[in-house]
């Protein structure tokens, strides 16, 4: 789906969605953790662009992961995802602001993606490649970026391999995304222990977290997508239906929201750098289109005015 930007307006018309109930944190005396359920932002994002299910649901699961790392940020910023891959995938693209504002792409090959079931996994779609996640300041040049190999059959689990590789403790990742009552749904649980507050940590309470740990992931492991996509159950009810036995304790859920960040005049000021006979070559029919691999969406100039 592509849309003509025609006006003179700075920023396309694109969909003005936010999902109030997007992220909810919730606390364990040695974890913590982020339901994610993107809700009707989720639809809104992926049908704009129109991809093959199997690589629609590999964008889905990309948004869910970006939403529940960027929920954690204290400060203002993005947390970006950026995959490069060796096979039918060779690039994915996703991020998320620390107000929940999400966008993503990916490049594929158009020739080969039908050889592929819907059921793809991330892994067969990408084969081998690089896996990169960046924390991005906003105005401020010193970001963070880490990267690994792709390893895992699915995008959880090779984002829990990158955080046994970058972190001090362990993450739990599932990841989810379908065509739920003909609408696209995303979302996950993103589970991260965490260290003993005492700065000597005793041997009794080290092995208590442990087996908490242990115990967390276990009933986190039988969460069904069914449950996760079930707007009339809410996320409380979802974790207590999830974690009852435990102790634990829920925070205040955040937003997640359409949020391209393209615009008019940024697009312009690229376009300004290019030569004479570099603009000349790129026009057609005295116009020259730009467009934005985040939202799908044509930016039409005319050549006179670049």
């Amino acid at each position: 789906m592509k849309n003509l930007h025609h006006s003179n307006n700075d920023r396309p018309n694109v969909p003005d969605i936010t999902y109030g109930k997007g992220i909810t944190p919730f606390f364990f005396p040695s974890a913590r953790g982020r339901l994610i359920r993107l809700g009707p932002v989720a639809h809104s994002i992926l049908e704009r662009h129109n991809y093959p299910d199997c690589i629609t649901k590999l964008g889905g699961e990309a948004l869910s992961l970006v939403a529940g790392l960027a929920s954690s940020l204290k400060f203002e910023g993005s947390f970006s995802l950026q995959i490069k891959g060796k096979g039918v995938v060779s690039m994915l693209v996703a991020d998320c602001t620390h107000k929940g504002e999400l966008r993503f792409y990916i490049r594929y090959d158009k020739n080969k993606i039908n050889d592929f079931t819907e059921n793809a996994s991330a892994k067969t779609l990408l084969k081998k490649g690089l896996f990169v996640l960046t924390i991005d300041q906003q105005d401020k040049k010193d970001n963070y970026q880490g990267m690994v190999e792709l390893t895992g059959e699915t995008l959880a689990e090779m984002a829990s391999h990158y955080f046994e590789n970058s972190e001090q403790f362990p993450y739990s990742i599932q990841l989810y995304c379908e065509c739920y009552q003909n609408k696209w749904q995303a979302g996950g649980l993103i589970l991260e222990k965490i260290a003993h507050e005492n700065s000597i940590v005793l041997k009794p309470a080290a092995e208590n977290d442990e087996k908490e740990w242990e115990t967390i992931c276990i009933l986190a492991n039988t969460l069904k997508a069914s449950e996760l996509f079930d707007k009339n159950l809410a996320s409380e009810k979802l974790l207590y239906r999830l974690f009852n036995s435990l102790e634990f304790s829920v925070g205040k859920p955040k937003n997640v929201a359409y949020g391209c960040r393209c615009s008019r005049s940024r697009l312009q000021e690229v376009l300004n750098n290019f030569s004479k006979d570099e603009l000349d070559s790129m026009a057609e029919n005295g116009k020259i289109i730009m467009t934005c691999e985040f939202c799908c969406y044509d930016f039409i100039f005319s050549r006179k005015e670049i």
